[in-house]
């Protein structure tokens, strides 16, 4: 399976890239201060290209760079390079990882400090042509009252207008999204790039690191299909329309949805892929190959239901 980067096309805002660089902390603390707006004395980094893990089967993410500064104040930045639709509920489940592993069983809550989530990104998510967009708990009744629970969360657009950003922090904008050396920090982010890619060490590390990537979203995509979707599609659709639906619409409607079900539905999803049955109904009857009353009944639920399913599923 072939890589979907060598190390030398990679650029800055390449996940693997952005970690190794930013493990260096003089290269971090100056972006970190650009975007945020303050001075920081030291930073220490806590962990990078690591998982933080819920518990037992839950979703695990990785944290490229999770630092913290003298007042033991805690920052993760992150790269983002594809709009999923879903960021902003992205950074709450980082919040809440966050929050849980930096609060050791027993430890009174009030003992949290503030933590910023910054996500970099190469898109707009809000459509106002902005580089930075900073966000904290508000009221809504009391303009100015803040909620004070230490959580801020900064999202960067590489692309917004750079008229109201200071000169640092659009230099480090243009190299970040056009590799455009226009100063000393860009300068010195691209020496520590380049230096990185040609380093046998780190070419070896990237190649594993890409590859273990690769096997993870492989493993990801076996899981979905044990639990049932494309199986149960695949064997409820394939033996059930194929053999039952096609032949039953020969020999009339009413004739072939009862050899499709008895045949496709119960050799298909009754064959343990409980999970495809909704999926494999509702695409029935969205072919109109049986009724929504039909497909209701054989979910166990009333049309109403049935209907809502459909609508929000």
């Amino acid at each position: 399976m072939p890589l979907k980067k060598t190390i030398d096309e990679l650029t800055l805002m390449d996940d693997y890239m952005f970690a190794q660089v930013m493990r260096d902390t003089d290269n971090l603390k100056p972006l970190l201060e650009y975007i945020l707006g303050f001075k920081i004395f030291k930073i220490q980094l806590i962990e990078t290209q690591s998982s933080i893990k819920e518990g037992y089967d839950s979703k695990g993410i990785r944290l490229d760079l999770y630092v913290e500064d003298e007042n033991h104040n805690i920052y993760n930045v992150d790269v983002q390079t594809t709009d999923k639709k879903n960021l902003p509920k992205r950074m709450r489940y980082y919040q809440s990882l966050l929050d849980v592993s930096i609060l050791s069983p027993g430890v009174n809550y009030r003992n949290l400090k503030k933590s910023y989530i910054i996500f970099i990104c190469n898109y707009d998510e809000f459509a106002h042509d902005r580089c930075i967009y900073s966000f904290e708990n508000m009221c809504h009744e009391v303009p100015g009252l803040a909620f004070e629970d230490g959580t801020y969360k900064i999202v960067v657009n590489t692309k917004g207008s750079m008229e109201t950003v200071g000169i640092e922090l659009k230099e480090a904008l243009l190299y970040l999204n056009d590799q455009i050396v226009s100063g000393e920090y860009s300068k010195q982010l691209d020496e520590a790039v380049n230096a990185i890619k040609s380093s046998e060490e780190r070419r070896l590390e990237y190649m594993n690191w890409a590859i273990k990537e690769m096997e993870l979203l492989e493993e990801a995509r076996e899981e979905a299909r044990e639990e049932g979707f494309a199986q149960g599609i695949e064997e409820g659709i394939e033996q059930g329309i194929e053999q039952g639906i096609e032949r039953g619409i020969e020999q009339g409607i009413e004739q072939g949805i009862e050899r499709g079900i008895e045949q496709g539905i119960e050799r298909g999803i009754e064959q343990g892929i409980e999970q495809g049955q909704f999926r494999t109904l509702k695409t029935l009857a969205e072919k109109k190959l049986i009724t929504i009353e039909q497909a209701a009944a054989e979910a166990g639920m009333s049309t109403d239901e049935f209907l809502e399913k459909m609508r929000i599923g």
